[in-house]
């Protein structure tokens, strides 16, 4: 079994927090990993409303369900039944200890107006996405960290060629995706489990049916990311009315199928584009979309969006367990200028980060982190430029052009498993 860099950051929370949600798609290893838990570090009774019998009891009588039970309690895909979020709030207010409830859900319930007030306030959630590049190769990512610090730690350097990196990419990082080898058997899970949430989990979540437009709409969206989200644009192109299709892409969301990158931004300076950029959450999803295989994404020099779009998801997954937690940004004026990601932590260090699919990079590449560093002034820290080579190469005091392998060696050892 692979080691999930999150199960400290769980049994820490469990220490201290009478409920605790673990959120993320559908498939990223949320069951196996609070099976695991509740089978050794928390001992606990596991409990999964996919089960329709226990569905069926939970639904008619919450409080007397969860009356039934004793001990510490785990309860899977919670987001089925809402009005049992209520029963936990008040079986909580009369008695907090710490570790009663382990949640899961395959919705984002802070996007879903009639969950997210139940338990607001006293319940700590995290995320679990699917596997990281360094947690497939047994490696805790500190590359995050690492941007902050007043100096790069050492690092090494990994022999992933050309052809390692375009099967990540073609693969991502869904736990089932990574095991099947074959390409034909990987495209039989894609569809099967798109199929399962945009056909069943999102017309439940939803409570409405007539959502047929979904599959067409996520591939629209997959051709565009990652870029600028255009509503207008993407609703004439799809036929569906805007007030309909952000309800759709809430729902998405609230799948964690696409994620939202809102710009960067500073009062001061040039005129800055304020629209969020949008990227899809796994990128293996992304090249089943839009039916694209290692060779053809390398023959047609496609790598570049894919790249950018696997840099987004890295990072927001190591940000999961940092110490630092910077929130994460695009940054583009109007004039064309623009940085791919900007990480900005909560003393207002800012780092830029772009992203090259290219072995070779000059100074010309670092405009727009440039740019950043004019407008940000005292607060920007380093600006980065992550492209395909072997090397670190300086361009100036606090630039730097990193090989793309440092997303997960820099600062990390191969083995750390902690």
């Amino acid at each position: 079994m692979i080691r999930r860099h999150i199960t400290p950051l769980l049994l820490e929370a469990l220490s201290d927090t009478p409920v605790v949600l673990l959120t993320g798609a559908r498939q990223t290893g949320k069951s196996t990993l609070v099976k695991m838990i509740a089978s050794d570090n928390h001992p606990a009774r596991y409990i999964t409303l996919d089960d329709l019998s226990i569905l069926a009891a939970v639904r008619q009588d919450p409080v007397g369900f969860l009356s039934g039970l004793d001990g510490p309690i785990v309860i899977d895909e919670v987001q089925k039944a809402a009005d049992l979020l209520v029963a936990i709030k008040a079986a909580v207010d009369r008695n907090r200890q710490p570790g009663r409830f382990l949640l899961t859900g395959s919705a984002n319930i802070m996007l879903l107006p009639r969950l997210s007030e139940s338990l607001a306030g006293r319940m700590e959630i995290l995320n679990l996405w699917p596997f990281s590049q360094g947690e497939k190769l047994g490696i805790r990512e500190r590359f995050v960290d690492a941007l902050f610090e007043d100096r790069f730690p050492p690092f090494k350097v990994y022999g992933e060629d050309q052809s390692q990196l375009l099967g990540s990419l073609i693969t991502g990082g869904y736990p089932e995706a990574v095991k099947r080898v074959s390409p034909g058997r990987r495209k039989a899970w894609f569809s099967s489990y798109l199929n399962a949430i945009l056909q069943r989990d999102l017309r439940d979540l939803a409570q409405i049916e007539g959502l047929a437009d979904l599959p067409k709409l996520l591939t629209l969206i997959a051709v565009r990311v990652p870029g600028l989200l255009n509503f207008a644009e993407l609703s004439r192109t799809s036929a569906i009315p805007q007030t309909s299709l952000k309800r759709y892409m809430n729902l998405l969301e609230a799948a964690y199928l696409i994620q939202y990158l809102p710009p960067w931004y500073s009062h001061l300076g040039k005129r800055m584009v304020k629209t969020p950029k949008l990227i899809l959450s796994d990128t293996g999803l992304k090249a089943h979309l839009l039916g694209v295989s290692a060779e053809r994404m390398l023959g047609n020099g496609l790598i570049g969006p894919y790249l950018e779009n696997f840099v987004a998801m890295e990072l927001r997954k190591q940000i999961t367990w940092s110490e630092r937690k910077p929130k994460m940004f695009h940054f583009r004026i109007q004039t064309g200028q623009e940085v791919d990601l900007v990480l900005e932590d909560d003393r207002g260090k800012v780092v830029g980060i772009e992203v090259k699919a290219s072995g070779t990079v000059g100074p010309q590449d670092f405009k727009g982190l440039r740019v950043l560093a004019e407008i940000s002034g005292k607060h920007f820290h380093r600006g980065i430029l992550l492209y395909n080579g072997s090397e670190m190469i300086p361009f100036g005091s606090n630039m730097h052009a990193l090989p793309l392998n440092s997303l997960w060696s820099l600062g990390s050892d191969r083995g750390d498993k902690r």
